[in-house]
């Protein structure tokens, strides 16, 4: 959705490696805010993601205006059913109904090969790979790892809302999932133990309000028991002040 950062930037190099031609979508999407979420304050600078992108050496940039991808009398949308109900779909529901609708658009415009999406938004990849299932896009999603400042925090365009103090303060769900991590690497198994321990670690921090923890498979079926040789996502959502970051870690047992 532009103002690109170091993340997005790392999926054009992924891309780059892998591909004849890379294209770079930039379109802020409406269909995925809710009435009272941050559409309009979201951050926008296409002349700052141009210079970026030809750095890059990026083959072409897509900039559709929004009449092209919703003209009039537009009323048709792409739905995954399940996978879009928990976490982020339970706390935004409308939300990944614009966020598949849009990326079939996407993809229909483009034709593309490969996809390549950033394991920060895992569940949003999780929810694109199953509609590229279901639908039978000839398309092959490639999910990127996390880019992190030095201290850890991950990369967000909406990092720029924090003040120094709630960037501080945002720290704590890379701790968080670090802590959840040992843990697991200590031999707990039982994921409402590792939850309600991260959880416990939020309870002395003000101005910051926990939305989830929550452990799951690479198919984002929630765990209540980690077996061993399965992959796992540990995610995290928090609002910080008044901004709202999401993070997670991906591991094998």
């Amino acid at each position: 959705m532009g103002y690109l950062h170091e993340g997005h930037l790392s999926l054009i190099r992924h891309s780059k490696e892998k591909a004849d031609i890379t294209i770079v979508s930039v379109f802020i999407n409406p269909a995925q805010f809710a009435p009272n979420e941050d559409f309009n304050l979201y951050p926008r600078d296409i002349e700052r993601d141009k210079k970026l992108l030809i750095d890059e050496k990026a083959d072409y940039l897509f900039f559709p205006v929004e009449s092209e991808i919703y003209p009039e009398g537009f009323q048709s949308n792409v739905l995954v059913a399940q996978t879009t109900k928990i976490l982020e779909g339970e706390l935004r529901p409308e939300h990944f109904k614009g966020v598949t609708t849009i990326v079939a658009i996407l993809f229909n415009c483009v034709n593309p090969d490969y996809a390549f999406f950033g394991q920060k938004d895992a569940q949003q990849t999780s929810v694109i790979k199953q509609m590229v299932r279901d639908l039978k896009y000839p398309v092959e999603i490639v999910e990127c790892p996390i880019v992190r400042e030095k201290d850890g925090l991950a990369l967000s365009s909406r990092n720029i809302y924090l003040s120094e103090e709630d960037r501080n303060k945002a720290l704590m769900l890379f701790k968080a999932l670090n802590e959840s991590k040992t843990m697991i690497d200590n031999g707990e198994r039982d994921a409402k133990k590792i939850i309600k321990n991260i959880g416990a670690l939020f309870l002395v921090e003000k101005n910051i309000h926990l939305n989830y923890v929550s452990i799951v498979d690479e198919k984002f079926n929630l765990i209540e028991r980690l077996e061993d040789g399965t992959w796992y996502y540990v995610l995290i959502a928090a609002k910080i002040g008044k901004t709202r970051l999401i993070d997670n870690i991906k591991f094998k047992i």
